[in-house]
């Protein structure tokens, strides 16, 4: 059996024959630490040395995706904020006018190109692609946090006409990109963060409002297209998780395991069968400050909570600089034990 064909069928809760395993995605300073360490020359040679199973090539944040005759990103505010506090652009908006009036994104300036030839490289890995499309902090940039959290308040008109302009984007352009893609994909990834350490960041209700519909549109795209949809949250999401599987997430990412509610056990408890999980093995303290052996012990324990269901991975994907090479192979290594 193929990684391809493994992760596909970890996701569809079908029987396998072992776990499966994703690196994550590295943050650009870890990446020379490791390379020294384990003595490769590159991403995919460090990939293949770990065994992962796992590509993540998405078209988003290439450079070539986006053709503006400007050169502008495709949303550009976000090079003139340092944080989601920052007031942003719409902050005094109050009228469906004032957000028709801002300099929306066009789609078709987008180029698929450079994604498709890499979609067509990868390999017989796994490949999770489409626009990651972080709508729910693309919004709160737009307004700012405290001014959209307000809003959803005082003006949900407003923070519904800009939600749906920046949805509408993001759909479109997974359109146009799953036509081109076709079965060079698996899974749709894409991912928006709404917990914390504790909860959510918004109310169960604004989350059905405000977000739950989009991501039904979200997910029923990309089924229609026969892909997997796999969505990336960080923080305690929880007490929407079964909303998450009757929109038709199919597998959730990426497990913040000292987050409310967010272990292995609880998860497992309540929607084992349900939905397929990625992640889980804790970055903030046990692949920090454990060694090799704990490291490998958890995640045989994580694998019994879990079951086979289960694609073993960090609880946050880009692993920062912190963590040290030999536990990423203890993690590795654990993974691929039968």
């Amino acid at each position: 059996m193929t990684s391809r064909e493994l992760v596909r069928d970890i996701i569809a809760r079908k029987p396998v024959p072992r776990f499966g395993f994703w690196l994550g995605n590295p943050h650009p300073d870890t990446w020379p630490i490791y390379h020294e360490y384990f003595g490769t020359r590159g991403e995919e040679d460090l990939r293949r040395k770990l065994g992962d199973d796992f590509r993540w090539i998405t078209p988003q944040y290439r450079d070539s995706t986006y053709r503006h005759p400007e050169g502008k990103k495709i949303f550009d505010w976000h090079q003139s904020k340092k944080s989601h506090g920052e007031a942003g652009p719409l902050a005094a908006a109050e009228t469906a006018g004032d957000v028709e009036s801002f300099d929306w994104p066009d789609p078709d300036f987008l180029d698929f190109s450079e994604c498709v030839a890499a979609l067509r490289e990868a390999g017989d890995f796994y490949r999770a692609s489409g626009f990651w499309a972080p709508f729910f902090h693309d919004v709160m940039d737009l307004f700012g946090i405290e001014s959209y959290f307000l809003k959803m308040h005082t003006h949900s008109d407003v923070v519904q006409a800009v939600t749906a302009r920046v949805c509408g984007f993001y759909l479109e352009a997974n359109r146009r990109f799953f036509a081109q893609a076709g079965d060079l994909m698996d899974g749709y990834f894409f991912g928006n963060d709404f917990g914390t350490q504790l909860d959510l960041l918004i109310s169960p209700a604004h989350f059905e409002e405000f977000v739950l519909p989009w991501f039904r549109r979200f997910t029923d795209l990309a089924h229609a297209h026969h892909y997997q949809v796999i969505l990336h949250s960080c923080g305690s999401v929880c007490r929407v998780v079964p909303h998450l599987i009757e929109a038709g997430v199919d597998c959730l990412h990426p497990l913040q395991a000292r987050a409310m509610n967010m272990d292995a056990g609880t998860l497992s408890a309540r929607f084992h069968g349900k939905i397929a999980f990625m992640g889980g093995v804790d970055t903030q303290q046990l692949l920090i400050q454990a060694t090799p052996r704990e490291v490998k012990d958890e995640v045989r324990r994580l694998k019994d909570l879990f079951g086979p269901h289960w694609i073993v991975s960090p609880s946050h994907e880009a692993l920062l600089p912190n963590v040290p090479p030999r536990n990423v192979a203890a993690m590795a290594e654990a993974a691929h034990e039968f």
